[in-house]
């Protein structure tokens, strides 16, 4: 594996693999990888060659009270799992690499990036889909690979690449949990003792509601009291934002239909975990994966 410092050479090593009519393919990382990014990995290999897995920290979509400096970097160990996994390429440029001095672009998508994580976390999203485009334009894959614990992340992300007519496809994996069902995240090492366990009670609140719907019910509302129930059990979670919402608009909807989301956050002691559930009709049924 080699391992790539600057965009210029990225670019290059892409270029001649894409002039050689390989498929190139891209996981983003913020590092500290687990899992859920090696599921990525494993998923980009089987459809491209070369892969290309970057790790940078992007202070964009940090607000100014959020945990840029605390979020873990672990580089040694990434690169040590990465070469294991037989990945081609790590990219892993310096801030001062990606936002050089006199760098004023910005890209927002408009209107998805208000609701949900945009309104708890202003400006997330806008660093998000800038570093995401930049991404995209250095290395050019054919195909990108985000996890679906980041739902609405991975919605803009399509929106973006739809909108400016970007030649990649956006594939959508899904989520990793743990044996107990928290979704794997490089912010669960900030969980100890009984957030630990406490965190758990997420992925019960979207089984519950799962269980609901499998009984046939239909009411958002009642659906989301139901999750809400679960929650209330741990007095260590606080709740940030829990919705049922269209898949394409992410708007709340009334009763299921179509395709759609359960989406929610929570502070678990002083870590913010966000987590989901995917809802799929299924004949005359839904189908649900948490």
């Amino acid at each position: 594996m080699e391992t790539i410092h600057t965009i210029e050479w990225m670019k290059q090593i892409t270029h001649e693999a894409r002039a050689q009519d390989r498929i190139v393919g891209l996981v983003p990382t913020m590092g500290a990888l687990h899992e859920g990014h090696f599921s990525l990995i494993r998923a980009a290999q089987r459809e491209c060659a070369p892969v290309v897995v970057s790790l940078f920290v992007n202070p964009k979509q940090f607000g100014p009270s959020e945990d840029l400096n605390q979020y873990p970097r672990t580089l040694e160990a990434d690169r040590a799992a990465l070469e294991a996994l037989g990945v081609d390429y790590l990219f892993a440029p310096s801030p001062q690499e990606m936002y050089p001095p006199g760098f004023h672009t910005a890209v927002v998508v408009e209107g998805l990036s208000d609701r949900l994580e945009g309104r708890s976390r202003p400006g997330h999203f806008r660093g998000v889909t800038t570093v995401v485009l930049k991404l995209f334009g250095i290395v050019q894959p054919r195909f990108a690979y985000f996890g679906r614990k980041d739902a609405q992340q991975a919605r803009l992300i399509r929106q973006m690449s739809a909108d400016l007519n970007l030649d990649n496809r956006v594939v959508v994996c899904p989520i990793v949990r743990a044996a107990d069902g928290l979704a794997l995240s490089s912010r669960n090492v900030y969980l100890k003792g009984e957030d630990r366990r406490a965190s758990a009670a997420l992925s019960r609140s979207l089984a519950v509601v799962r269980d609901e719907i499998a009984r046939g019910e239909r009411d958002t509302a009642r659906l989301l009291a139901a999750l809400r129930r679960i929650l209330t059990t741990e007095p260590r979670v606080a709740l940030d934002y829990a919705e049922i919402v269209d898949n394409e608009t992410l708007e709340p909807i009334a009763s299921l239909r179509g395709t759609c989301y359960v989406l929610l956050a929570a502070k678990v002691g002083d870590t913010r975990l966000i987590d989901n559930a995917l809802i799929e009709p299924d004949g005359a049924n839904f189908k649900v994966s948490v």
